[in-house]
């Protein structure tokens, strides 16, 4: 963490607005109604690992994840339309709640959420790698054989997860489900937009020395039914970034994301036994704390510098 970075005091675990009703908490981030047709989304600095929310905040995390959001909200606009008003969230909320919404909220428009989780992969990581090493496929997408870890694959493919309920685990879902779900044409639609939205984001990144292996996307309908992006885009919470001067297939890459946390709970052991990833979780060491916090802000820097 640098000299600028906010002291752990002031992480913002959770908001606690008495000005607005709050419709729900997810992982990160605090919902708030704003009348009947908008939504403050204001991000907390928790963080969440195999599903789990850790019981320590990361400083600084959740303006870290809005400033990223707003800038790929910007970026891919001319994509899809997005969810955000363009209004000042602190003009609804009264003036002693400003502190914990000023650089970590998005005033958005409220949308019909779609039921499933739009997961494009470029590379082969995380389940996506244990699927293929099983049966040579992701999610029903047949790949070539003699894939290494990390490998990059010919084309980058769709691979749509259920969205699971606070404690339960997102699962990997084939399309045929994805459409029966929610139709055969808007899961066409979703499936083709994630994809432009992928690409054109892992160009971006590649040219300024990041790998962008895996994302997910989350879509909702406005009221005249045209599909949404929603939520959060192409952050560390939601992706995988590697470095690419550390990129090789056949090894598993420094990352600027999670990994680093999930690879300490792996191997933390609590009364000489793994941790079994449900809550509560580890208590973060300080270390943990700071490594994960500075990797996010490193993304941010070379993404957005």
């Amino acid at each position: 963490m640098t000299g600028t970075d906010p002291p752990a005091a002031d992480a913002l675990f959770e908001s606690r607005l008495h000005s607005l009703p709050l419709l729900a908490r997810g992982k990160v981030r605090d919902n708030y109604a704003v009348g009947g047709d908008r939504i403050l989304m204001v991000a907390s600095d928790r963080i969440s690992a195999f599903d789990v929310v850790m019981g320590q905040p990361i400083p600084g995390k959740g303006r870290l994840l809005t400033r990223m959001a707003l800038f790929w909200f910007d970026r891919l606009a001319h994509v899809v339309p997005n969810h955000l008003t363009g209004a000042d969230p602190l003009g609804v909320v009264a003036a002693d709640e400003r502190a914990q919404v000023e650089g970590r909220s998005m005033l958005v428009r409220r949308l019909r959420p779609l039921p499933v989780e739009a997961v494009v992969r470029g590379y082969l990581a995380g389940s996506g790698w244990a699927e293929y090493q099983r049966s040579g496929a992701v999610c029903g997408v047949a790949l070539p054989g003699g894939l290494g870890q990390s490998a990059r694959l010919p084309e980058p493919i769709f691979t749509p997860a259920t969205k699971a309920e606070a404690g339960a685990h997102d699962e990997n879902i084939p399309f045929a489900q994805m459409a029966a779900t929610i139709g055969a044409d808007l899961a066409a639609q979703v499936r083709e937009v994630s994809l432009r939205l992928y690409r054109e984001a892992a160009a971006y990144a590649l040219e300024r020395g990041i790998v962008i292996a895996d994302t997910k996307f989350e879509f909702g309908l406005d009221e005249a039914g045209r599909l949404t992006l929603m939520d959060e885009v192409l952050t560390p919470d939601s992706s995988r970034f590697w470095p690419l001067p550390g990129w090789r297939e056949g090894a598993t890459p420094p990352s600027y994301d999670k990994q680093y946390l999930r690879d300490w709970l792996e191997a933390v052991r609590i009364d000489g036994r793994p941790w079994d990833k449900r809550a509560p979780a580890p208590a973060l060491p300080d270390e943990v704390i700071r490594g994960t916090a500075a990797r996010y802000a490193e993304a941010l820097r070379v993404l957005t510098a």
